[in-house]
């Protein structure tokens, strides 16, 4: 019997080494490798495995094609039921992909992916649990069809099977037994192959059943969606090949105080990056936010200072966005900078353009933003929102109501242009704003007389003070 081969693996971005290294030189952290024990049959048997659940024959060896012999054919998706999923995932679920949805425990991972299931009623769909009992599955399909009639939808469903089972050997049993059309694991840190002798959730286990999982995808067509967990880092656990191995990363993320959660697409092969879903949770499970800029508004901040509305987008959704600060004394020497849903170094570089291009002295105060909502927005447009925002609270005047903006401010205190304006534009005006500063730039090429909402175009940061503020 061939001798097992030591080996160590970055936990951070899964380089591999034959000795132990502090610092990973790929990712420069330090004090990520981990000891894995690989033997010689270690990677072939959980994929002959996963091929022999589906009738391949090895024999049949790939051989080299001209790229124009290739037929170019485009599947159909496979429709979730779900718009903010599809969205998303670029149009739809593709068959013999592999996605892995991401998040941190309690966020939604389970309930997110059994509502969807339930409402498809076209495919037979394994859903594969390592961490609930079949009882448990059950009462919470029935608490999640509670608003469409409770037991007697959740007892409708014979496309749905559920089998509770961490051996991978097992579930390719099941799978050649069942023939599923869809396959969800929740969740892959808890799948075990006897080929691996370490315990489940190793970085061995979760590549070489995410391996064997993937080639059971490739060589059937049948789509594969993993559940993963994330670390105290906020990264998915177990090592980052397992991100290199799937076709589609979706992360769930969300403030658990907040009733909003946010489907975000960190690699997609077979779409964008940038579209976001929006969900509220409820009672009886998440709900789809079609229109997320009347949530995330408040009812009334009317005489309220540090308050600014922006219209920001996300991938192609244009939504508008309430900025808050708060500018105060320090009471200590070091003034606080402090800043939830938008980014710390981006907000430290407005407040130092606001200091050294506008003349407003914050050297000696503490500046807390945040975007209400509990979201996260990456939007550059939002610098505008943001420095009027402070403005507002330092000299605590308040912005009129049916104001809003939307532009990227630059270092030298111009006010750059954005994307898609029109969009921009047309949000504010649905919602009832009356009044919205834009670039100057924006304005090549746009008719401000098919709007009724009257368009304010500035070319520097001080002209958008001046006209919110006069």
């Amino acid at each position: 019997m061939a001798k097992d081969k030591i080996m160590y693996v970055c936990d951070n971005c899964g380089y591999e080494s034959a000795k132990w290294i502090g610092k990973c030189p790929s990712c420069n952290q330090w004090n990520t490798f981990k000891e894995i024990r690989v033997s010689k049959d270690t990677g072939t048997m959980a994929a002959r495995s996963a091929a022999h659940s589906v009738g391949s024959v090895r024999g049949n060896a790939n051989r080299p094609q001209l790229l124009k012999d290739i037929a170019g054919k485009d599947d159909p998706r496979i429709d979730m039921h779900d718009a903010e999923l599809n969205r998303v995932l670029g149009g739809g679920l593709v068959p013999g992909s592999i996605v892995l949805l991401g998040g941190e425990p309690g966020i939604g991972k389970s309930t997110l992916t059994l509502q969807t299931i339930l409402n498809i009623h076209d495919l037979q769909v394994l859903y594969v649990s390592g961490e609930e009992s079949a009882h448990q599955l059950k009462m919470r399909a029935e608490r999640l069809s509670s608003t469409q009639g409770g037991k007697a939808i959740a007892n409708e469903h014979d496309n749905v099977q559920i089998l509770c089972e961490t051996s991978l050997e097992n579930i390719f049993d099941s799978i050649k037994e069942v023939k599923p059309q869809l396959v969800i694991i929740d969740s892959i840190q808890t799948i075990a192959t006897a080929d691996v002798d370490s315990s489940a959730g190793s970085i061995t286990q979760v590549r070489e059943c995410a391996a064997a999982l993937l080639r059971f995808a490739k060589s059937s067509g049948v789509p594969v969606v993993l559940i993963g967990h994330i670390n105290k880092e906020g990264t998915l656990a177990g090592p980052k090949i397992l991100e290199h191995i799937v076709d589609t990363v979706i992360q769930f993320e969300g403030d658990q105080h907040y009733m909003y959660r946010i489907l975000r697409s960190i690699k997609n092969r077979f779409g964008s990056t940038s579209e976001l879903g929006i969900y509220e949770m409820q009672q009886s499970g998440l709900r789809q936010v079609s229109n997320p800029s009347e949530l995330l508004l408040t009812q009334d901040h009317e005489g309220l200072s540090g308050i600014a509305i922006s219209s920001a987008i996300e991938g192609v959704r244009p939504f508008l966005v309430e900025t808050q600060a708060l500018v105060s004394s320090a009471a200590y020497g070091t003034p606080q900078r402090s800043a939830t849903g938008f980014d710390y170094r981006r907000l430290n570089m407005l407040l130092a353009v606001l200091e050294k291009r506008v003349g407003f002295k914050l050297m000696q105060k503490d500046v807390f933003l945040n975007i209400a909502g509990g979201l996260r927005v990456t939007d550059l447009a939002m610098d505008l929102s943001v420095i009027a925002a402070v403005l507002s609270s330092n000299v605590d005047t308040p912005i009129e109501a049916g104001w809003c903006m939307a532009g990227e401010v630059g270092l030298s205190g111009e006010v750059r242009p954005v994307s898609r304006i029109e969009q921009r534009i047309a949000e504010a005006e649905k919602l009832g704003f009356s009044h919205i500063i834009i670039p100057k730039y924006n304005m090549k090429g746009l008719d401000p007389k098919k709007y009724d909402i009257e368009i304010h175009p500035v070319k520097k940061v001080e002209e958008a003070l001046r006209t919110l503020f006069g």
